[in-house]
């Protein structure tokens, strides 16, 4: 028994991907309806699996079809996705998956996240780039130095500063750039790479979870919820201080646990290994000239343009990749390196993050037999039947969970708020209270899961430190079930105060 391994992260993928298509035989199918605001024609556009018709954009349209959202988050482009009709779901000829379909979904995947993949192959190229210059080397040696006896401010540091990128504009899949970078320098201050994956993994999900002004989850999901972003934002804030402290404190405990005794890390025997994907952890003395200064602040700028790009000026990853590309190409002409030698480092370093790229696609491919199967509305529509006649306390909790069920089948924040709140804010009406509930059980109960969901991002965050996901459980269950204990008692003490 002890020969036996724990699959790989593409292997847990492809059996998921398996379960999910034999859902498809078991799950029957359906769909709602969906409506699109047309800023072009200035109308609404109706669609169903049988016809499409065009309907005037009126208030007086949104409230026939019973969607209680005002009229302009759709012509002020608040909401610019089709939404989900409420009362329109129904059962459609069951379209089962088969073999070849799950065959191919990967390679679909793989296809739909081309963007995202492109991403993690130039920053691989980068890292490639900066790590054969000595720069990165030289300064995890200064770094390491400054740091000396107080390691621990790197952990509040940089969850803290993740976790605000998370509550204000969604830093999620962004964060796969850090992981590489940053595990060294928590190597280097005698921490194990678990830990570095903690700070940037958690940190980005209590900040997603817990989002104040991110417009790809609360904003979206208020207008989709017919009510303004700032109701409820007073206790996102309070619940993000909250879940914020509970995890930086979990993560010091176990990261002073490691230091004192390195025997006591949860992947020690991977402690070599890990050492050498990454380096010593330790730099040998090295010589930080102006040339290495200069390709560290090339580095690092590419950073600051990434995150004031996104927050700023709407940029997404066909930029981010832009931006790291033209980084590195800075970085080999700073460093003057030969252009037959730069092209082989990129591409070898993008080869590193080739299987992270892979895990991406896979996962993807999860959704695209759930859509092609049309087992997903079939799903929102027996959540939102759970909850009639719930007394109030226990339809926060219950929606909270919902929340979690629905993320493994639909990962993507702004995705699940416009399918599902028209369909679920209707249903806090019904029970006495506010609609905010809803959006906070939808953002709560996602960020929940996102810990642990197989079909987000921590698989590929775990590929990068070849980490396997048993032990990320075994790390992340504790703190895990704290929050979740914590965050169902909030939800239900909320709807009484």
């Amino acid at each position: 028994m002890k020969n036996i391994k724990f699959p790989t992260a593409q292997t847990i993928l492809l059996i998921i991907a398996a379960l999910v298509t034999l859902l498809t035989w078991l799950v029957p199918a359906g769909k709602y309806d969906t409506l699109v605001y047309n800023a072009d024609t200035n109308n609404f556009t109706q669609a169903s699996t049988e016809k499409s018709i065009n309907l005037p954009a009126t208030q007086e349209t949104l409230d026939a079809l019973a969607i209680k959202i005002p009229l302009e988050k759709f012509t002020g482009g608040d909401i610019y996705k089709a939404i989900n009709i409420p009362n329109t779901y129904k059962k459609l000829e069951a379209r089962p998956q088969g073999v070849f379909e799950f065959i191919k979904s990967p390679v679909k995947g793989i296809i739909e996240s081309a963007e995202i993949i492109f991403l993690v192959l130039i920053i691989g190229g980068l890292i490639g780039i900066i790590n054969s210059t000595g720069a990165f080397d030289a300064g995890i040696s200064w770094l390491t130095d400054k740091l000396k006896g107080y390691e621990f401010i790197l952990i509040i540091l940089v969850t803290l500063l993740i976790s605000i990128g998370g509550t204000t504009f969604g830093l999620a899949e962004e964060t796969m750039a850090f992981f590489p970078i940053l595990i060294p320098v928590f190597l280097a201050a005698k921490y194990d790479a678990l830990v570095g994956v903690a700070c940037i993994f958690i940190g980005s999900s209590i900040g997603t979870m817990c989002s104040t002004v991110n417009p790809f989850s609360t904003m979206i999901a208020s207008d989709a919820a017919g009510i303004n972003w700032t109701t409820g934002l007073a206790g996102r804030i309070l619940m993000l201080s909250a879940c914020l402290l509970i995890s930086i404190g979990y993560i010091l405990r176990y990261a002073k646990r490691v230091k004192n005794d390195p025997s006591k890390s949860i992947i020690y025997d991977q402690r070599d290994e890990i050492m050498a994907l990454f380096g010593k952890g330790e730099s040998e003395s090295v010589q930080f000239t102006t040339r290495l200064r200069i390709s560290l602040f090339v580095f690092a700028a590419c950073f600051i343009i990434m995150i004031a790009g996104v927050s700023m000026y709407g940029w997404y990853l066909q930029e981010m990749s832009a931006t790291f590309l033209v980084g590195a190409i800075l970085i080999g002409i700073v460093s003057k390196i030969k252009e037959s030698t730069f092209v082989d480092t990129f591409v070898k370093g993008a080869g590193d993050l080739l299987g992270v790229a892979l895990i991406i696609g896979i996962a993807r491919g999860i959704t695209v037999i759930m859509d092609d199967g049309m087992i997903s509305d079939t799903m929102l529509y027996y959540a939102s039947d759970v909850t009639n006649g719930m007394n109030k306390g226990v339809f926060a909790s219950a929606m909270t969970g919902i929340y979690a069920v629905l993320s493994f089948f639909i990962p993507s924040s702004s995705g699940m708020a416009v399918l599902t709140m028209p369909i679920m804010s209707p249903l806090a009406d019904g029970v006495g209270v506010g609609r905010e509930i809803v959006v906070n059980a939808y953002q709560y109960g996602m960020g929940l899961f996102y810990l642990i969901n197989p079909t987000g991002l921590i698989l590929a965050s775990l590929a990068i430190v070849k980490v396997g996901y048993d032990k990320w459980l075994k790390f992340i269950m504790p703190l895990f079930i704290t929050l979740v204990v914590f965050t169902l008692l909030v939800m239900t003490v909320s709807v009484y105060l």
